[in-house]
């Protein structure tokens, strides 16, 4: 009998916890009351590792006349039941939103656990996610064993096409940005004057970088700065109370980032030497600060090796 590939996996998944241990125990889901009716659930601020279940992801959490909004649902399926549950025992109204701020999987993989109808995403989200969720869904498999049991790839249900979402009273501006990835939702509450800016923010976590484009980031940060907002909630790491840190922090990491491995492929160093150099006393008690630096090399240094490196191969004329 012929497997698919889906069926291979889950093979391969169900030997997973013989060598890492079944994931017995259950998300711990803790919701923080950061403003009125609004609430943060702060990920691991660590990479993705079986111990974590992939739960590394901030997610928000708004009570509104019309029901519970969520902003991002996790890792898998299994978390985002538990969020569901957890979000209207808190609020006592059922989810009636789910945003997806983009297409990483420790954001968007557990809105497999709602109804299609009520999940919302930017057009180009939603494309990125047809176009490459499932590989991202079978490396967490691969990564995250039984934690990802019974999770399977879904797509947001409705497409955000307009500036701003109304619930009973309660308004969100909604923006399309672009940077992180190659379309980045972040929310305004109107109410409390809350920026809920996905991983278009980082706090005291160095930024991660796998379908990032550096310059638009920028731009995006700029328009984010601009904002008028009293607070921000990061796509991870910390709650930014004054709503600037985050910002000022993520911008300063993307340009000493990007002027750093440009430095490194102008003098020669290869990949690992390029991993390797020191990193500022100022991102000293940033977590992942080392890991994302050598992620971003992998991610970035092939197209910036090409931009300034000179061919030599090429006749002259």
């Amino acid at each position: 009998m012929m497997l698919s590939r889906r069926q291979a996996l889950a093979g391969m998944t169900g030997a997973l916890p013989l060598l890492t241990g079944a994931a017995t125990d259950d998300y711990r889901i803790d919701p923080q009351p950061v403003a009125d009716g609004l609430w943060m659930i702060h990920g691991a601020d660590e990479p993705m590792f079986f111990a974590n279940g992939g739960a590394i992801a901030n997610i928000t959490i708004i009570a509104t006349p019309a029901g519970t909004l969520l902003v991002d649902a996790g890792p898998s399926i299994r978390y985002g039941r538990m969020l569901r549950n957890v979000a209207e025992t808190l609020t006592g109204q059922p989810v009636v939103r789910v945003y997806v701020t983009h297409l990483h999987p420790d954001h968007g993989m557990g809105i497999a656990a709602f109804d299609p109808a009520i999940v919302a995403a930017l057009p180009g989200t939603i494309t990125d996610m047809e176009r490459g969720g499932r590989g991202f869904s079978d490396a967490l498999y691969r990564l995250l064993g039984d934690w990802m049991r019974g999770t399977d790839l879904a797509l947001p249900g409705r497409r955000i096409d307009q500036p701003a979402e109304d619930f009973g009273g309660r308004r969100l501006q909604l923006l399309p940005l672009a940077g992180h990835s190659n379309a980045d939702l972040a929310l305004l509450d109107e109410r409390t004057g809350t920026l809920i800016a996905g991983d278009l923010l980082f706090l005291d976590r160095a930024p991660s970088t796998p379908t990032a484009k550096l310059g638009r980031w920028r731009e995006s940060l700029d328009a984010l700065a601009r904002l008028p907002h009293k607070a921000a909630i990061p796509g991870h790491g910390p709650f930014d109370p004054g709503g600037t840190r985050a910002i000022a922090q993520t911008r300063d990491w993307l340009d000493w980032l990007d002027a750093t491995l440009r430095t490194a492929v102008q003098s020669g160093l290869d990949m690992v030497e390029a991993g390797n150099l020191s990193i500022p006393d100022r991102f000293a008690t940033m977590a992942a600060a080392r890991y994302e630096l050598q992620r971003s090399v992998s991610h970035l240094y092939p197209a910036l090796e090409a931009e300034l490196l000179p061919r030599v191969d090429l006749p002259e004329g």
